[in-house]
């Protein structure tokens, strides 16, 4: 078996970061913590979120940083950073977030998290002029200790939206 690479992701990966997203969403909300989200919701979510297209025009977007962890070609996990849009009242323009940090069930335990979150991080660092943001789910304990073991701390709550189902959010802040 050989090393896991982890690298910038490219164009080209938008199809495999797409099946990797929805299908770590699911394994990891519904499968793993229950949340029952309605058909339709789920559906208009996944349209939105993890669509082959929605993912390229992500990947484009200048501002934003993707990773991707992969062994022998075939991707593991990956991470995505960006401008902060997490509602904040101390939230300023030119902060950093990290929107996504997915890894797949069959490769949990290999510390792949905690590989694209410092990469992610050093991201937000060099791009962001302040801040570090993370929303996280208010039930994923495991997530949210891995991301006080880096210094970010509860800063609030907020609703994210799953179609029309809203999920109850933690907003993670580590200060600049």
């Amino acid at each position: 078996m050989s090393d896991i690479l982890i690298r910038p992701a490219r164009l080209t990966d938008a199809p495999a970061l797409s099946e990797a997203g929805s299908r770590t969403f699911v394994e990891t909300f519904m499968d793993g913590f229950g949340i029952p989200y309605p058909k339709d919701d789920l559906a208009v979510f996944m349209d939105a979120i993890f669509s082959v297209e929605a993912t390229r025009v992500r990947l484009a977007d200048s501002t934003m940083g993707w990773w991707v962890a992969e062994r022998d070609g075939q991707l593991l996990g990956f991470a995505n950073t960006g401008p902060n849009a997490l509602p904040h009242p101390d939230a300023r323009p030119g902060e950093a977030e990290l929107k996504r940090l997915y890894i797949l069930k069959e490769a949990q335990g290999l510390g792949l998290g905690t590989r694209l979150l410092k990469v992610a991080m050093d991201w937000m660092t060099e791009h962001g002029t302040g801040a570090q943001w993370i929303g996280v789910w208010s039930g994923n304990l495991k997530a949210q200790k891995l991301y006080a073991a880096y210094g970010f701390e509860k800063a609030g709550e907020y609703q994210f939206p799953v179609g029309r189902w809203m999920d109850d959010e933690f907003i993670l802040r580590k200060p600049a």
